[in-house]
């Protein structure tokens, strides 16, 4: 029992105990997204000892993560390492005892149904509907439990979705929001005490779940912190849900999802050029563009400045190019300097 020294204090607390903190070393969950709500249920969990976490993001860290994604520094930025990469090194310094692994990838139809499969629970911590309504169909189909959340200015929401026993997000929201018709941080802004407290219910959360606890909440929970606000709401499910009540998955049948997505708030667009599987020599891409812009790189992307476009690309022929929020103005840019 030497090795659960380090979760005494959690040990203690009885509805854990000894032998719930030896389930938790067995378990393993899969996050998507590293980013505010990412790096804090992440850190939440691995201190808390869960035996295997899987971090999936498709970005790189900017300066205006650090006001609240708590596991990245300046020099994180200075080596331009993607978050999901940046997110790991730091948890191998936290806890050497949990199974950590890095997903520098953009979660999409085509891969997502492989990756619920390897996990007990998955954690959304995305900043866009899509993703999450994916998410949804592929736990729902495989049934695993998921906890959506998400947080903006200073609200807050988190939910349990429990496949076959609690309402879907579809049960919730029928239909995804209209581009351009929600707040997003980076149009209004977050308080990173908003994150902090979304971020410790949903991982107590997981922990009952990966515990099968009877405390379990079936209840939507919604906070705002700078209002001294917050209500539960019992949210029942839909036989006429397309997802839970029909088992009809739309959004896994995109099988190669989008090939570019604006990235809202940000001047910035995402483009996955190529088929799924198809990687990018970085040194030898570097070499190519060096005699038309600014390069540089390192094995986990690399970066491109040239006629006011910032290119940051990935291994798997992703690139998030900034300086235009237009999709055919970045495709043309992706062609022109990466190819089709």
């Amino acid at each position: 029992m030497a090795g659960l020294e380090r979760y005494a204090r959690q040990t203690l607390f009885t509805p854990i105990g000894k032998a719930g903190q030896e389930r938790l070393g067995q378990a393993s969950v899969a996050i998507i997204g590293c980013g505010a709500l990412g790096t804090g249920l992440a850190n939440n969990l691995c201190r808390a000892g869960v035996g295997r976490l899987l971090i999936a993001d498709r970005d790189y860290i900017e300066l205006n993560n650090l006001q609240r994604q708590i596991l990245f520094d300046e020099e994180d930025i200075a080596q331009h390492l993607p978050k999901a990469v940046a997110a790991v090194n730091r948890l191998r310094r936290v806890n050497s005892a949990v199974q950590l692994e890095a997903r520098v990838e953009d979660i999409n139809a085509d891969g997502i149904e492989g990756l619920i499969q390897e996990v007990d629970l998955v954690l959304d911590a995305t900043d866009n509907f899509e993703t999450r309504y994916l998410l949804n169909d592929a736990c729902v189909k495989h049934q695993r439990p998921w906890i959506y959340s998400g947080v903006v200015a200073s609200y807050g929401v988190t939910m349990n979705i429990l496949p076959g026993e609690t309402a879907c997000l579809r049960c919730v929201f029928p239909e995804m929001p209209p581009p351009g018709s929600s707040a997003t941080c980076d149009t209004v802004g977050v308080l990173n005490g908003i994150v902090a407290a979304i971020t410790g219910v949903a991982s107590t959360e997981a922990l009952k779940i990966l515990l099968k606890s009877d405390k379990i909440s079936r209840e939507m929970l919604w906070m705002d912190l700078w209002e001294n606000t917050g209500e539960r709401l019992e949210l029942p499910r839909q036989p006429d849900c397309p997802t839970c009540g029909q088992h009809s998955y739309e959004f896994l049948e995109a099988l190669n999802g989008t090939q570019s997505t604006s990235l809202c708030g940000r001047n910035a667009v995402q483009v996955r050029g190529g088929k799924r599987g198809d990687r990018i020599d970085l040194a030898a891409l570097a070499e190519r563009l060096e005699p038309v812009g600014q390069v540089t790189h390192n094995q986990f992307l690399l970066r491109f400045l040239v006629d006011g476009y910032e290119l940051t690309i990935f291994p798997d022929a992703r690139a998030i190019i900034k300086g235009t929020d237009d999709e055919q103005v970045a495709r043309s840019v992706y062609a022109r300097y990466i190819g089709a």
